[in-house]
């Protein structure tokens, strides 16, 4: 099993119907709880670090861990670099054995957006890596995009973007939005369902927290095969923190280690059995 390549894992989600959780992780409990839970159920999984959030974990210390603990894993695990921000982050990541990356270049105008991604599909070519791109502005906040706008990919973009760089994998904007959802999404199916049309390659769905089992199954079901998962894997570690000091009269720091990989676990086992990937490794 061991380190695999995303665009593997979800071709052969996409083929069986089901979808392939894409956990981002910041320590070295994280990366536990989440190869813990891809064990137990037998599930492929994605562990994935944004590039914006290196700030507070250096690639140079995480990349390794994350690799390591891929190929050691008893199940299929791809290393991904998610919301690449530049070329050198991105050569930076394949050169640590990173398996995919992507490059969000979706705040530039279409054909600079297919401009910056054939650079890198070229780049990870060499080192036989997958590459996501990202079409329309997935909105709200996950530390980097304050307040950003929902705008909805435009399925004729989706497909000038595959048809003129032949990228792996292609993030949409559909109503989901990063971090804490202040309301019910709105997802709209009918754009999910053009785009599907559009391209031949799977579609990803960031923002993943917060959406209900329902249209988690629905977009599944719709075309998309890859879903990320930040916010609800950061809270679920910090409640388990939280209850673990609250029933303890001094602070463990191990407890509170322990604490960590448990919540973090507990949020991938959720959602791993909702996206249907169990027994899929």
């Amino acid at each position: 099993m061991a380190l695999a390549n995303m665009k593997d894992l979800i071709d052969q989600a996409a083929k069986g119907g089901y979808g392939i959780g894409a956990f981002s992780v910041s320590n070295m409990e994280m990366i536990m709880g989440v190869i813990r839970a891809a064990e137990e159920l037998k599930s492929p999984v994605i562990l994935q670090v944004t590039q914006p959030r290196l700030l507070y974990s250096p690639l140079s210390l995480i990349g390794p861990l994350m690799v390591a603990a891929a190929k050691a894993s008893t199940v299929p695990v791809a290393v991904h670099l998610d919301h690449g921000t530049d070329l050198q982050g991105i050569e930076d990541a394949l050169e640590l054995g990173f398996t995919s990356v992507m490059i969000d270049a979706s705040k530039y105008p279409l054909a600079d957006n297919i401009g910056i991604v054939k650079k890198v599909t070229a780049m990870a070519k060499q080192y036989a890596a997958s590459v996501e791109s990202e079409i329309g502005t997935i909105g709200g906040s996950e530390g980097w995009a304050k307040n950003d706008e929902i705008r909805c990919s435009n399925p004729l973009h989706v497909k000038q973007m595959y048809e003129e760089t032949g990228v792996d994998a292609i993030a949409i904007s559909i109503g989901n939005a990063h971090g804490v959802y202040t309301s019910e999404p709105k997802l709209d199916f009918a754009i999910l369902e053009e785009c599907r049309r559009a391209v031949p390659v799977p579609l990803v769905l960031h923002g993943g927290s917060g959406i209900s089992e329902e249209d988690f199954k629905r977009c599944i079901k719709q075309g998309i095969s890859k879903v990320n998962i930040a916010t609800a894997s950061y809270q679920g570690a910090m409640k388990e923190v939280a209850k673990t000091f609250l029933e303890s009269e001094k602070i463990d720091f191990f407890a509170m280690s322990s604490a960590i990989v448990q919540g973090v676990k507990a949020n991938a086992v959720k959602h791993i059995e909702i996206f249907e990937s169990a027994g899929k490794a």
